[in-house]
């Protein structure tokens, strides 16, 4: 099995203006995804994130370590959350996340993890 990345994609101002009953409706659906994936056997990992300022970024430059607040990647959208999946193949990875997608209203990045094969 191959695992993937599925990130769930947005930004804060995307996520303030839905309304707290949607919202629920979203947790609702992304419980009852979560499940499907973990019975189908899928699940690897996932979870939630805080927003994107809530980050810390850690670099070492000459021996020495620096943290900065905020993300590293200064962009409008962020990751907020994510699934890692081991599925046979590609296809099966992007029918995962059409359904997380679905769920989460969110668009849903796909990515390989890189492997032995790979090298």
């Amino acid at each position: 099995m191959k695992q993937y990345l599925l990130s769930v994609h947005g930004n804060d101002e995307m996520y303030a203006a839905v309304p707290p009953e949607t919202t629920q409706i979203m947790y609702a659906q992304v419980d009852a995804f979560n499940a499907e994936v973990q019975a189908a056997g899928a699940f690897v990992f996932g979870g939630g994130l805080h927003s994107a300022s809530a980050a810390t970024v850690v670099s070492v430059k000459g021996g020495e370590t620096i943290t900065t607040d905020g993300p590293y990647i200064e962009a409008n959208e962020h990751i907020g959350g994510f699934w890692i999946i081991a599925v046979p193949d590609l296809d099966a990875a992007l029918a995962w996340a059409s359904k997380g997608s679905a769920a989460c209203m969110s668009p849903v990045e796909v990515r390989p993890f890189q492997d032995e094969s790979d090298a």
